[in-house]
């Protein structure tokens, strides 16, 4: 195999367009196959560490990145039920100095269109839309993707990015559906200009309650605004109607503090979705196919790093690709090996964190509030350096 065989990547997302960039760093053709009509994300706000950034950097993107993203001053934890500032990690010159890349929130779609944008100017990377995966063979020496419009197309090797309910995984692992948490999850956007409740408007904001919790912070350099309502139900999964939704969703939050109620009045309940993760596992590879992002360790939202991990993938993907000059199974042994520690401390470290620290009730909500008071900016920057400093792969890897 050659630098022009294609290596197939099945997932048009952060992870997959990240991972064909890498490659066409290093000059592997790619073609990416989405099974959507047209390469694009859902619309809503997302968060990255500043680990991120040693890939966008790697990847000449830190400018364009930057274009489309905000640096909120501060993260902040309020009690949900009194609203008492229980922690506050400061995002501005000393986190800087410290992490030496900042902490930014962005909208997805303008974030995926800088990567989309990159993609199209590479000549080493074709975008194929509307080419939904439904088969897979494994032949030694290529390997082949069956499309559901009765399409093929043969490679190199395959990169499934293709999310937390990949149909590789499901081949490769058998470990079936992702693992629901009996949560829900509802999104929404609304113009800056409408928003009346007294809440911040620059900074991110965890609102953290017995069972639920809320997150806000400003997109598009402060035109909109972000809002994420997550909460303990008994029909997560199911389907209604939006009064239903709503009526459900008052009674969840009757006790929080007005401001919750308030930003859940505004609700769109057009996305609501069931929350899920999945265990770490041993393996992600096998012979010429490999799991990335999601697809491989999809964490709960605890620590905002799902997104980040696929990213993180798909440079040391690329990277450990190079390496093993055409030797897939070496490569996907390599890169499983480098990541499977870190990306399972994410999830491992997310399910911990979603019980004791953001959804406590009773007298583990006094225990939380007095472990929190203790913690100042060194404790904290102390505790988050095994993840915003980056991943060590990713800093020894090629310049």
């Amino acid at each position: 195999m050659t630098k022009r065989d294609p290596i197939l990547i099945v997932g048009g997302g952060l992870g997959g367009l990240t991972t064909a960039l890498a490659l066409a760093r290093r000059g592997y053709a790619t073609r990416v196959l989405e099974g959507a009509a047209e390469f694009g994300a859902i619309g809503y706000g997302i968060q990255f560490g500043p680990n991120v950034f040693h890939v966008f950097d790697r990847l000449r993107l830190m400018d364009d990145v930057l274009a489309v993203a905000d640096s909120p001053p501060a993260l902040l934890m309020l009690d949900a039920l009194d609203g008492k500032e229980l922690a506050r990690i400061p995002t501005g010159a000393s986190f800087r100095t410290r992490f030496k890349y900042p902490y930014i929130i962005v909208h997805r779609i303008d974030l995926h269109n800088v990567l989309l944008d990159a993609c199209r100017r590479s000549e080493h990377i074709e975008l194929v839309p509307n080419a939904q995966a439904i088969g897979f063979e494994d032949r030694g020496d290529n390997v082949s993707v069956a499309t559901a419009d009765d399409r093929t197309f043969d490679g190199a090797a395959v990169v499934a990015a293709d999310g937390v309910r990949s149909l590789f995984r499901q081949k490769l692992i058998g470990d079936g559906e992702p693992r629901p948490i009996g949560y829900a999850a509802l999104r929404t956007i609304v113009p800056m200009r409408e928003l009346k409740t007294d809440v911040s408007r620059d900074a991110v904001v965890l609102w953290a309650g017995p069972g639920y919790h809320v997150v806000h912070y400003p997109l598009r350099h402060g035109a909109e605004f972000n809002v994420v309502a997550v909460f303990r139900t008994s029909t997560h999964a199911e389907k209604a109607d939006a009064a239903t939704y709503r009526a459900e969703l008052e009674q969840t939050y009757r006790d929080a503090h007005p401001a919750i109620r308030e930003l859940n009045a505004m609700m769109d309940f057009r996305w609501r979705r069931s929350v899920a993760d999945r265990a770490p596992v041993w393996h992600w590879h096998k012979g010429r196919i490999v799991l990335l992002g999601d697809a491989a360790h999809a964490p709960l939202q605890s620590l905002a790093q799902g997104a980040c991990m696929a990213i993180e993938d798909g440079l040391c993907l690329a990277e450990t690709i190079h390496a093993a000059d055409g030797d897939f199974t070496d490569a996907f042994r390599h890169y499983e090996a480098l990541r499977l520690t870190r990306t399972a401390r994410v999830q491992l470290e997310s399910r911990a964190m979603w019980e004791w620290l953001i959804h406590p009730e009773g007298v583990t909500r006094d225990v939380r509030n007095a472990i929190v008071a203790d913690w100042d900016e060194p404790h904290m920057f102390k505790c988050l350096a095994w993840l915003y400093d980056g991943a060590p792969d990713l800093k020894s890897a090629g310049s």
